[in-house]
């Protein structure tokens, strides 16, 4: 397993909902890099609930879009843009009910294009919610031209300053 850190975070005005550590109001997701998954753990917060207890359905959408973002960063080394997503919600996630497991992998690249699964667990590691999310990818050139993005290794922590 390999910690995955956030080359962004340095960046001025950089204020992700998804990962921004410094965002007070977002989910401040963190990764990991396990064999060819992304890997994240999340607590739900009372605020970000829809029906009383129940964590809101936007929120799991939006926790599974971000996994399958890092997932296309790091694993597909480019960034990319949500073209498409199919969510199945299988099971109710209690804002009490302890943290979530959130797995995402490459299923499929194709030209400009990565479909990525999501899966979010509940702590007895059912599955609660499910997504097919496709990206579109952008071109090495394009990505360090005007997306500011990092050399894959980039991401992930340096071991004894390598």
């Amino acid at each position: 397993m390999r910690k995955i850190v956030n080359p962004f975070a340095s960046l001025e005005g950089y204020n992700c909902f998804g990962c921004a550590e410094s965002n007070d109001n977002g989910l401040k997701l963190t990764f990991v890099e396990d064999g060819n998954e992304i890997i994240s753990n999340w607590v739900p917060k009372p605020f970000f609930q829809g029906y009383l207890n129940v964590l809101h359905g936007g929120i799991q959408v939006t926790l599974m879009d971000e996994i399958a973002s890092w997932t296309v960063y790091v694993k597909v080394k480019t960034p990319g843009v949500t073209s498409r997503a199919e969510i199945k919600f299988r099971k109710t996630i209690y804002i009490d009910g302890g943290p979530v497991h959130l797995r995402a992998k490459v299923l499929r690249q194709r030209k400009n294009l990565a479909d990525i699964s999501v899966k979010i667990f509940d702590i007895t590691s059912q599955v609660c919610a499910e997504g097919l999310f496709t990206f579109f990818t952008f071109t090495k050139k394009k990505s360090k031209e005007g997306l500011y993005f990092p050399d894959s290794e980039d991401f992930f922590e340096k071991v004894n300053g390598l």
